[in-house]
């Protein structure tokens, strides 16, 4: 019987089901996400009261039928929980770009693409805009000539700034940074036109101030013992505070596959608990009285969770870190309890922690990269102690030398082979030698940085710790030589063009199936993969994309896109290259192609389609006879359709659906804009009570386009 076939099926999963309550946790979360619209809340509450009726009729139901109930339950919750989360932190955004006076206090220090200092603003005040249509926090890229010494925790800075909504896609299914904005209560991203002041009214004596004080006074000192790009690295591994960190050395450690050392994660968190549990047990056990009473292995247990969650608070607390605190924790509370710490479920309460506080950490490549590199590590050496040649590495003393190399280069191809699919997709690149490069530089980092970092961290109280931080310096000075000369060998990156949401979800779904699922049938998780990377394969790039803005459009020719300018729109020039797998630059986009370039007036031939013309000018006399003549007639200053057969993109129309992209077969037009989805709280135009100027509905036309 069916049920009878159920009940074997679940029993021999048994140990493993308590793992499989996370993945179904964050199933639902990625439906939420991926509707195309937004649950209402009476949906959200009709949803909890099944969840809780469910929860109660549980405890009638036998264990296979509770099993059934609970595992349908958890996607169900998951969408609640993504649906209460986007309501929480629901925010204003800014409707349209403006010039303001603006006014905030310092809650964060970034830097901008263009290496310019950032900072992160709270209780905002940007004149002229009523309060209650006002942020809860703008980023502002500062304007040279700024105080460095005003950069500091609760300073209240006021500059006039440029300011404009989060910004959506650069074409149809890329990157939404609205939907992270949304989730960070962001409502306004710009640069400061002049260098910004200092007001009264500064706070950074304020209590939930005081993580990011001791955070950024960490920093500030170890960057004064520790000068340069050396000093930099090690206030981002200690304090997460990146700042100071330049793009050439971020470029450098991303090519090469060292930008994880920079991330804190469970290296960083597992060296610092290790040390503080060393320390306190064998500096109690050297006190025999000490010794012979307490239970010296629990007590400095306590004392590294303690240090743990100090290093949790003082670090950020981004993904990486909660995740690495919340398996050393386990681990921890193991020893308390005197019990074995299960890895597997140290990851899976991991993952249940950070996805209930944060459901949107599910989408980020962060969250995804972190946990797939842990589990692939988990799964791996547990497969690798059951092979022969493995056990023989492992103990056999003609290998003790050889044996630290072994287990540093198959740690890095597992965990690289697991985020390799995940960098792909969202990076868009391959890293060549990233084995060679984590071959050289991983040992330094745990021989001589971390523990060096701990050292010096313990001596800092008593002004010691110049000597433990100058030999950390030593040691990153080492690895970002790696990373350069890795980052520098040719071929070290190849690029990968974007492919479908689905092929990701279904190579995660392969790959947990593969780890989680007990028996012969785990290997079924191989078909998902295997579809996923045929679906990424076949995945068609436009061949035709257009700005939002308009001022710049790419064709796809057998050269690659050829861009229509060789300089700004930087950001969506870059983001169209990465999609296409194109490590080309801007510059070398522009050169390919025939385009006919004269003042406010750009023109190509798409071979299959016809011209493509662009007009600058907003003057509208001619619009009659360049749409006579063009296929597509690209006139973001124009408001009125002209007159003729040609695909029209507008002012209207870009202003309503963002950048455009077109797909060609046989002659006929797909077209779809970047805003097309409108039904999320992150995709809907903010109603900020000012009326744009819009003469007159645009028509795209002509008849023969269709929506995609």
């Amino acid at each position: 019987m069916a049920a009878d076939r159920i009940a074997a099926i679940i029993e021999a999963q048994g140990p493993n089901l308590a793992l499989w309550v996370p993945v179904l946790f964050a199933a639902g979360i990625a439906i939420y996400f991926s509707l195309p619209f937004e649950p209402a809340p009476w949906m959200l509450a009709a949803m909890a009261g099944g969840l809780m009726v469910g929860t109660a009729t549980c405890f009638r139901l036998g264990p296979m039928g509770r099993v059934l109930l609970i595992g349908a339950m958890l996607p169900v919750l998951g969408i609640v929980a993504g649906g209460l989360r986007s309501i929480i932190v629901a925010a204003p955004v800014i409707g349209y770009e403006r010039t303001a006076t603006v006014e905030g206090r310092v809650i964060g220090l970034t830097r901008s693409a263009s290496n310019l200092p950032r900072v992160l603003l709270d209780q905002v005040v940007i004149y002229g805009l009523d309060p209650s249509k006002t942020p809860a926090t703008i980023r502002v890229s500062l304007a040279e000539g700024t105080d460095p010494a005003i950069l500091a925790p609760g300073k209240r800075l006021t500059g006039v700034a440029r300011l404009s909504p989060p910004g959506g896609p650069g074409e149809p299914g890329g990157f939404d940074f609205r939907a992270i904005a949304w989730f960070d209560r962001l409502g306004a991203v710009g640069y400061a036109r002049t260098p910004m002041l200092e007001v009264e009214g500064s706070d950074a004596s304020i209590f939930h101030q005081m993580a990011f004080r001791a955070r950024m006074a960490l920093s500030a000192h170890i960057q004064a013992l520790v000068p340069g790009r050396n000093g930099a690295f090690g206030s981002a591994i200690l304090t997460g505070d990146r700042s100071g960190i330049d793009r050439e050395v971020e470029a450098d450690l991303r090519v090469s596959t060292l930008y994880h050392l920079v991330s804190i994660s469970g290296l960083h968190m597992s060296l610092l608990a290790a040390a503080i549990f060393a320390i306190v047990r064998y500096g109690l056990a050297i006190i025999p009285w000490c010794a012979l009473r307490w239970p010296l292995k629990k007590i400095a247990a306590v004392f590294a969770l303690i240090g743990g969650a100090a290093y949790l608070v003082i670090s950020g607390s981004d993904v990486a870190t909660q995740r690495s605190y919340v398996m050393t924790a386990v681990v921890l509370v193991a020893v308390l309890l005197d019990r074995p710490a299960i890895t597997l479920r140290s990851i899976a309460l991991a993952a249940l922690f950070v996805l209930a506080l944060a459901p949107e950490s599910l989408t980020q490549a962060g969250f995804q990269m972190s946990f797939a590199a842990t589990i692939a590590l988990i799964a791996g050496f547990e497969g690798l102690r059951g092979l022969t040649w493995w056990q023989a590495t492992q103990t056999d003393r003609r290998w003790r030398f050889a044996r630290p190399v072994i287990g540093i280069a198959m740690t890095s191809l597992v965990a690289g082979t697991a985020t390799a699919p995940i960098s792909a997709f969202h990076f868009n690149t391959l890293a060549q030698y990233g084995l060679l490069a984590n071959l050289l530089g991983v040992p330094a980092m745990g021989v001589v940085v971390m523990p060096a970092a701990v050292v010096g961290l313990i001596l800092a109280p008593f002004g010691l710790d110049w000597l433990p931080f100058t030999i950390m310096g030593w040691g990153i000075g080492y690895i970002l030589e790696v990373a350069a000369f890795v980052s520098g060998m040719g071929g070290a990156v190849v690029g990968v063009k974007s492919g479908p949401g689905i092929s990701l979800a279904l190579l995660m779904l392969g790959g947990v199936f593969l780890v989680l699922w007990r028996g012969r049938a785990r290997w079924a998780g191989v078909a998902p993969m295997a579809l996923a990377l045929l679906l990424w394969a076949l995945y068609p790039r436009p061949d035709v994309i257009v700005a939002d803005n308009g001022r710049l459009f790419g064709v796809m020719t057998a050269e690659g896109r050829a861009l229509s300018v060789d300089k700004g729109n930087n950001y969506a020039a870059e983001s169209w290259l990465e999609n296409d797998g194109d490590t080309a630059t801007q510059a070398e986009a522009a050169a390919r192609g025939a385009f006919d370039r004269r003042r406010a007036r750009i023109e190509t031939e798409v071979p299959g389609l016809g011209p493509i013309v662009y007009v600058g000018a907003t003057d509208q006399a001619s619009g009659a006879r360049e749409c006579a003549a063009a296929a597509v007639l690209i006139a973001p200053k124009w408001y009125a359709r002209p007159s003729g057969r040609c695909l029209f993109i507008g002012a209207a129309t870009l202003r309503h659906q963002g950048a455009q992209a077109i797909w060609i077969d046989r002659g006929h037009m797909t077209v779809e804009g970047a805003l097309a989805n409108t039904g999320r709280p992150w995709t809907r135009d903010p109603d900020d009570g000012r009326r744009r100027r819009d003469p007159g509905k645009e028509e795209v036309g002509p008849k023969s386009v269709a929506s995609r």
